[in-house]
């Protein structure tokens, strides 16, 4: 990837003010062809979204969408098409104990409405407040509950002499107990949020489950295990590169192989799943710096917690940047999937959308775009500025690609955003146009949903403010 050292947040605020404009668009366009009988919109075909009845995950970026386009531009239609989608229809998502996507669909909803409040972009109203944290706190805690333990009891750390974390459960993913995703680390936002309300899980016995505690209990396995290092783990142990599935044996909690679902294999890395990671691990960081030292004590401190967390980030973003990325910032669906030798060194020229042998996945880069930024800030204010200048202009980079043609969808009739992006390329969900050889050309809802979330995280940092939900 070859990074631009002279973009700033204000440089791209042309781009940012583009795509609000075109985002209010396609809500619309959404909103007035949607039908929830059927099913949850996920990704486009022939510039129409449509749904796919795999697990309900993609809801709250619907509507989500919305509360963040009244955030950039204050237009209070959409603030009132917010509001009243998710009444109507996120009460299921609440209390959904099938799936591990709670960060994805609660957090974008309940969430936001109660940043707004909290941030004074919406006026203060206590009954809206107590509702939205009710179905945050409720959302925190069914996620920590679809939870399973591993056969670990010794604190572990990538980095060398810190004292670790003991990586010794995980919040299991739809495909069930023995099963650990890479995408799961943003739904600790979930736990996050619920935990910083004053929740817990109440479990057997009334014994009470320390949601903070569990959320980095399930960072710790998912480093451990669907992260690498370099550390001579397995023949195949690059630093940075992510497994999308890490499978345990259930009788004993014993780990028993990389795997993945959406990815080529599991010795490659599917490039969403490693944005997943390049994105939640700094998110993270920035709630442990609401977090008191003497509530971290008992899951091995904050220095122990801090590097395995700091340290995931920097290799996954690292291996990102310098091992799979296009040169201007696009990954390709999967590091090495089965096509990929065909496209020669595929690092040192732009990604090509159009290519007769693997896609893109501008999501990926969506999603590792918002993370870069964020470790870049959290590294720049304590001190690492070359390190986080790197990966605040990473960011910037991926932003100024996507931001812009063949990504922006400038078509008033499709109803996708950024274009290019891949879902399921191995069970051939995605579309493939006519005189094509590889999908191209449609959206998806956590696309859309993270650029818009992208940009507005650049629209802040250009007027001097940041974006979180802690």
């Amino acid at each position: 990837m070859k990074i631009d050292a002279k973009l700033t947040p204000k440089k791209l605020q042309k781009k940012v003010d583009r795509l609000f404009a075109l985002a209010g668009q396609k809500i619309h366009l959404i909103n007035k062809s949607w039908d929830s009988s059927k099913g949850t919109p996920v990704f486009t075909e022939k510039g129409k979204y449509t749904s796919r009845g795999w697990t309900e995950w993609t809801q709250g970026f619907q509507f989500g969408m919305q509360f963040l386009q009244y955030d950039a531009t204050d237009e209070e239609e959409f603030l009132a098409l917010g509001r009243a989608k998710t009444l109507k229809h996120m009460a299921s998502h609440v209390s959904h104990i099938g799936v591990h996507d709670h960060g994805f669909n609660n957090v974008s909803t309940y969430g936001n409405i109660r940043r707004l409040m909290l941030e004074g972009a919406i006026p203060y109203n206590q009954y809206e407040m107590d509702y939205a944290e009710l179905a945050l706190k409720v959302s925190g805690a069914v996620q920590a509950a679809r939870y399973a333990p591993t056969n670990e009891t010794t604190p572990w750390s990538p980095v060398k002499r810190s004292p670790g974390v003991v990586p010794g459960g995980y919040i299991y993913s739809f495909n069930g107990p023995q099963s650990l995703f890479s995408d799961t680390i943003r739904s600790m936002r979930a736990l996050s949020v619920a935990h910083q309300l004053g929740h817990v899980l109440m479990a057997e016995g009334d014994k009470p489950i320390n949601l903070l505690h569990r959320s980095i209990e399930h960072a710790a396995t998912t480093s451990r295990f669907n992260v690498f290092f370099g550390q001579g783990r397995d023949i195949y142990d690059i630093r940075g590169r992510v497994a999308h599935e890490s499978i345990f044996n259930r009788n004993d909690g014993q780990f028993r192989c990389s795997s993945t679902q959406q990815g080529y294999s599991a010795f490659s890395t599917w490039t969403r799943g490693a944005a997943w990671i390049i994105c939640g691990y700094p998110e993270q960081l920035e709630f442990l710096d609401t977090i008191d030292d003497r509530e971290l004590k008992a899951v091995g401190g904050r220095r122990a917690v801090t590097n395995l967390f700091l340290e995931t980030a920097k290799a996954a973003s690292d291996f990102y940047i310098d091992g799979y990325s296009a040169k201007d910032g696009v990954p390709y669906w999967d590091s090495c999937a089965l096509n990929t030798h065909q496209q020669g060194d595929f690092t040192k020229k732009n990604a090509d959308p159009y290519n007769d042998h693997e896609p893109v996945d501008s999501s990926a880069a969506a999603i590792a775009a918002q993370g870069f930024l964020r470790l870049g800030k959290y590294l720049t204010e304590r001190g690492d500025k070359v390190a986080g200048k790197k990966y605040t202009q990473a960011g910037l980079t991926i932003a100024n690609t996507i931001f812009d043609e063949p990504y922006l969808s400038t078509d008033p009739k499709h109803q996708g955003l950024i274009l290019h992006s891949i879902y399921h390329r191995p069970n051939g969900w995605d579309h493939t146009p006519k005189g094509r050889k590889v999908p191209c050309g449609e959206s998806s809802m956590w696309g859309d949903y993270h650029a818009m979330e992208l940009a507005l995280l650049i629209q802040r940092l250009g007027a001097g403010e940041y974006h979180n939900f802690f």
